[in-house]
C-alpha cells in the first residue's frame, strides 16, 4: 500500500514537473510573437517586439499610460482604445469597463497583450508625458503614517504641470517586488517650483511603494518618476471654491492652494479637512499661513473621533457633517473633493443633495 502511495506520488510529481518545463518552453518560444506594428491616432507608428503587455511594450517607446496598480490589472486607469488586433475582452478587464466602454473598445492596456498589429486611440496630452531621473532631496514625517518626500529633479531639471495632478513613483526591485513597478501619487508642491517634485505617502501595511519609500527611501537615493497626468486641476472660473480633502489628500490641494497664493487668485475658498485624532492633521501651520496671504480663504480641519488626550475647540465629526453644517450657499460653488472613496462618494452625495450640479463636482479617489 504505502508503495503504491509513494509511486503514484513520484508519478504527479514527473508528471508537474513536465507540465512546468513545458510552461517553460512555451513561454520562451510560442510567447515570442515577432516585430509587430502599433499604429496611433492613425498617424504614428511604432515597431515593436511582440509578447509584452500594451502598457509595457508603449512605456518601452517612452510612452506613458497612467496606472497605478503597476500593470496588474486592479486600478483600472490605463485605459486605451483599441480599434483592432486586441482580441477578446478578458475577463480580468470586465469589472473595470462600462458596456459603453465596451462598445467603444475601450480596453486596460496592462491586460491586451501584444500578439499581432495593433490599431489604438490615445489622448494626445499623453505625448507630453516624460520620464524623469530624480534625487532624493529630503524626507520629513508629516505624521506617524504619511511621509513628505521632496525630489529634486535631475534629468530633464524640470517639470510643467497643472496643480492637482499626479506623476507616477517607480518603486525598484525589493524584497517585495521582483520587477519595478509604478504607483500614482499627487503633486504637492506648486508648479512654479519647475524643478523640484513634492509628494506625500501615507503607509499601506505590506503595500509595494509605501514600505519601500517608509522604510527603504534615503535623502540621496535616485527616483525615477513620469507624469504628469490627471484632470484634477483648478477651472479658470469666477465661482466660489469648496475644497473637502482627508488624509494624503491633502497634496493636491496644497498645490493647488500654492498656485492661489503664487498668482494671487481672489476667489472666495474654503478647505474642509477631515481627520480621525489630531495625530492625523498636518500641515495645519502651512494652511494658516495661506490664510494670511489669501484674501478669502479659510481652512476649516475636523476630527471625526478625537483621542481622549486631544485638546480641541474646532469641529468635530465626519467632514460631510462639517461641510452640511457650514456650507450653505451652493449658488456660485465649485467643489473639489480628495480622498478615500467612501469619503468622496459621501461627499458628492450630499453635495447633490444640497443642490449642487454634478457638474460643479470635481474628484480625484485615492483608492
Amino acid at each position: 500500500m504505502v508503495l503504491s502511495i509513494l509511486t503514484a506520488i513520484g508519478v504527479m510529481t514527473a508528471l508537474s514537473g513536465g507540465l512546468a518545463l513545458l510552461m517553460v518552453i512555451a513561454d520562451a518560444t510560442i510567447g515570442r510573437y515577432g516585430p509587430c506594428r502599433i499604429r496611433i491616432n492613425d498617424s504614428r507608428d511604432l515597431e515593436v517586439e511582440g509578447g509584452q503587455s500594451l502598457l509595457s511594450t508603449l512605456k518601452n517607446e517612452q510612452i506613458f499610460i497612467p496606472s497605478a496598480c503597476g500593470g496588474r490589472g486592479s486600478c483600472g486607469l490605463c485605459k486605451v482604445e483599441v480599434l483592432s488586433g486586441a482580441g477578446a475582452i478578458l475577463p480580468t478587464e470586465l469589472p473595470w469597463l462600462t458596456p459603453d466602454e465596451q462598445k467603444r473598445q475601450i480596453r486596460l492596456s496592462c491586460q491586451v497583450r501584444v500578439k499581432r498589429d495593433l490599431s489604438i486611440r490615445i489622448p494626445e496630452e499623453l505625448f507630453n508625458v516624460h520620464q524623469y531621473q530624480a534625487r532624493v532631496a529630503g524626507l520629513r514625517d508629516l505624521t506617524y503614517d504619511i511621509k513628505e518626500v521632496r525630489l529634486q529633479l535631475l534629468d530633464p531639471p524640470a517639470i510643467d504641470f497643472k496643480p492637482g495632478q499626479y506623476i507616477q513613483f517607480e518603486v525598484p526591485a525589493y524584497e517585495l517586488t521582483d520587477e519595478p513597478i509604478y504607483r500614482a501619487y499627487s503633486v504637492a508642491s506648486g508648479p512654479d517650483q519647475h524643478g523640484e517634485v513634492e509628494l506625500e505617502i501615507r503607509y499601506v501595511p505590506n503595500g509595494i511603494c509605501t514600505t519601500y519609500v517608509h522604510q527603504h527611501l534615503k535623502v540621496g537615493n535616485t527616483a525615477t518618476i513620469n507624469g504628469p497626468y490627471g484632470d484634477f486641476f483648478l477651472r479658470d472660473t469666477n465661482r466660489d471654491i469648496l475644497f473637502i480633502a482627508g488624509g494624503s489628500g491633502m497634496a493636491p490641494i496644497k498645490s493647488i492652494l500654492s498656485d492661489m497664493v503664487h498668482t494671487k487668485n481672489p476667489r472666495r475658498t474654503r478647505y474642509c479637512f477631515g481627520a480621525k485624532a489630531i495625530r492625523d492633521l498636518f500641515l495645519v501651520d502651512e494652511m494658516r499661513a495661506i490664510e494670511k496671504q489669501l484674501p478669502d480663504f479659510k481652512f476649516i480641519p475636523c476630527l471625526s473621533a478625537p483621542d481622549t488626550a486631544d485638546v480641541w475647540n474646532g469641529e468635530r465629526g465626519l467632514v460631510t457633517e462639517v461641510v452640511d453644517r457650514t456650507v450653505t450657499n451652493l449658488d456660485n460653488l465649485e467643489a473639489y473633493l480628495c480622498g478615500s472613496p467612501l469619503m468622496i462618494d459621501a461627499c458628492v452625495a450630499l453635495l447633490k443633495k444640497k443642490g449642487l450640479p454634478e457638474d460643479r463636482i470635481f474628484y480625484d479617489k485615492f483608492a
